[in-house]
């Protein structure tokens, strides 16, 4: 299968790295074209084999899958300039908040269009993705990204209406989580830790626990409970947060990032 990129930034760089390095394609099949060119020249370097291409009109022409990794208001201009030089590809689209629907018409209804709701860890292989098909799009295209996206974590099939939810979670979650550790930190620091003890301390405690909620299949609530003594530090940690509004304000964020999705389409 020949995989063109469109887009060479770092979601793009995450999901060739990915391909190559689970055997999903050899680099002799993959093209790359980028308007930044140092993007190109940066992934040619980084994996000989691959070729660039002069434009996207040439990617769409060369490749049975192409990867649509461009800004969200790149999207329409890059699929119409290309809409006529092939039929029935198969076209992935990781743009945040642009719908199917959109995806096709601005395709010409010519391609199997399926969209993707990628995170950045994917940058480092444990990325939590979910995408939905389009119209045309087959269950065999289905296992093709499935086993793509496979490569930088976990992917998962979802109806196209609760993409906007997942952008809100696990598109902009890594935000969050990156929020709570560095006030994981600073309460460290506060309370006489170095810094760099502290930040290291916040990080392995937050990647611990979202592994046990992962490989023991408990909820979290259960596992909250085995550290939760009667009296103890934690129940006043866990007081404070409830005080504070830690839960109100995360359920608050992904609520606002689902509705910022959703204004996208404009």
């Amino acid at each position: 299968m020949k995989l063109g990129f469109i887009g060479a930034g770092k979601m793009g760089s995450a999901l060739l790295g990915g391909a190559l390095r689970t055997n999903f394609c050899r680099p002799e099949d993959v093209l790359v074209h980028d308007v930044h060119a140092p993007s190109v020249q940066e992934a040619l370097t980084r994996w000989p084999g691959i070729r660039s291409a002069a434009s996207n009109r040439e990617i769409f022409a060369e490749s049975d899958l192409i990867l649509v990794c461009v800004k969200p208001q790149d999207v329409r201009a890059t699929l119409a300039e290309a809409a006529s030089e092939a039929n029935d590809r198969l076209v992935i689209s990781i743009a945040a908040g642009i719908a199917l629907e959109q995806l096709e018409s601005w395709s010409e209804n010519r391609h199997r269009v399926v969209r993707v709701m990628p995170n950045t860890p994917a940058l480092v292989g444990q990325g939590a993705s979910a995408f939905a098909l389009g119209l045309r799009a087959t269950e065999a295209d289905s296992d093709t990204v499935t086993a793509l996206f496979g490569g930088i974590g976990v992917a998962t099939r979802v109806k196209e209406e609760q993409l906007d939810a997942v952008t809100g979670l696990s598109g902009s979650g890594p935000a969050y989580i990156y929020t709570i550790i560095e006030a994981l930190s600073d309460g460290g620091v506060r309370e006489g830790l170095p810094r760099a003890l502290s930040l290291q301390l916040a990080a392995q405690t937050v990647a611990a626990a979202a592994a046990m909620v992962l490989q023991t299949g408990e909820h979290p609530a259960a596992l909250r409970d085995q550290v939760t003594s009667p009296g103890g530090t934690t129940i006043a940690g866990l007081a404070k947060l409830e005080e504070k509004g830690l839960r109100s304000a995360l359920i608050e964020a992904v609520r606002a990032a689902t509705q910022r999705s959703k204004e996208l389409r404009g």
